[in-house]
């Protein structure tokens, strides 16, 4: 497959959506690299996706194997140094929320590929030897003219007592996801007009290996001008990263990340997604496992506040550190 750089998958967006000739698209968080290639030209053996109901899945079968799922978390004395480095930046007034991410060791007697057949999600990537993403979280659908997009931040174990009253009242997951939708909001109104909150933190259900927890999640809108198709590069990359995966005031928050966390992303919270030619539907890169060398690693994390505390953070980190497999 073809690397592309940010100013060349912009281009190559554009003359493809121009052409309303469909296509596929992985972009990696820092847009340094992007894959960006027509169906056809797509290798279901090196790249796997099932964007939404879009995908190139072969006819497998499953067995029935029971999964074994074992998570080895970083110490919490090494995630409260990184918790710190931005509770600083917090309080000198630098960012108002920071997304704090890190990677998690885990062991299993799945491979990559396995993972991504048994597992159950709104949008499933994988690319061979690499990693494998179940995305519950989409990133924005372009249809019949209007963008949307539904940043999601706030999540809890479904089963602890009134969890979906619990966290809905939550201060300080309350002024995150504010924080969020205002910034998502600028972000959509640089291409569109019109643009509103239609829906604000609703409450949806996700499966996972270990459980049922709930998220919170919004829907912003707007409306694009007529031709918008010659332009899709543009659009998508001017809202590159994604402001539910980074925080703000962006700029100086990704700042903020890359002096606090003590790995690279890659592809993690990148974005990946489909144009089918008249339409484009997108998901963020979140749910995450990656393969290094031998080992797997699986990729999470939550947004900071000035009201956050370290151990729920640290908490909440490993709750993510799950596989929709159920």
């Amino acid at each position: 497959m073809k690397e592309y750089g940010r100013d060349e998958a912009i281009l190559r967006m554009n003359i493809l959506g121009k052409e309303k000739r469909p296509f596929v698209f992985l972009i990696d968080y820092k847009q340094e690299i992007s894959y960006i290639e027509e169906p056809q030209n797509i290798a279901s053996s090196e790249w796997l996706y099932d964007l939404n109901g879009f995908t190139n899945i072969p006819v497998m079968q499953v067995d029935d194997r029971v999964v074994e799922w074992n998570i080895e978390p970083i110490p919490y004395t090494q995630y409260k140094d990184s918790f710190s480095n931005v509770m600083k930046h917090l309080r000198r007034g630098n960012t108002y929320l920071v997304n704090l991410t890190c990677m998690t060791p885990v062991s299993t007697n799945l491979s990559l590929s396995e993972i991504f057949f048994r597992t159950k999600a709104k949008y499933k990537v994988y690319l061979k030897d690499r990693f494998v993403v179940f995305s519950p979280e989409i990133f924005i659908q372009i249809k019949d003219g209007f963008i949307h997009s539904y940043p999601m931040k706030g999540t809890i174990d479904a089963a602890l007592p009134d969890a979906c009253t619990r966290i809905l009242e939550d201060e300080k997951e309350a002024a995150e996801h504010a924080t969020i939708v205002d910034l998502i909001r600028n972000d959509v109104s640089r291409y569109s007009r019109n643009v509103e909150v239609q829906r604000y933190r609703y409450v949806e259900e996700l499966q996972t290996n270990d459980g049922v927890i709930l998220q919170v999640s919004s829907e912003i809108s707007g409306e694009l001008d007529s031709g918008y198709r010659t332009h899709l590069g543009d659009i998508l990359f001017s809202l590159l990263p994604a402001g539910s995966v980074t925080g703000a005031p962006k700029n100086k928050t990704l700042e903020i990340i890359g002096e606090s966390e003590n790995y690279e992303r890659g592809f993690y919270t990148g974005v990946t997604g489909y144009f089918d030619g008249t339409d484009m539907d997108s998901a963020v890169l979140i749910r995450f496992l990656e393969q290094r060398g031998n080992g797997l690693f699986f990729k999470s994390g939550g947004g900071i506040t000035a009201k956050s505390d370290c151990r729920s953070e640290y908490e909440e980190m490993i709750q993510k550190v799950y596989v929709p497999i159920y």
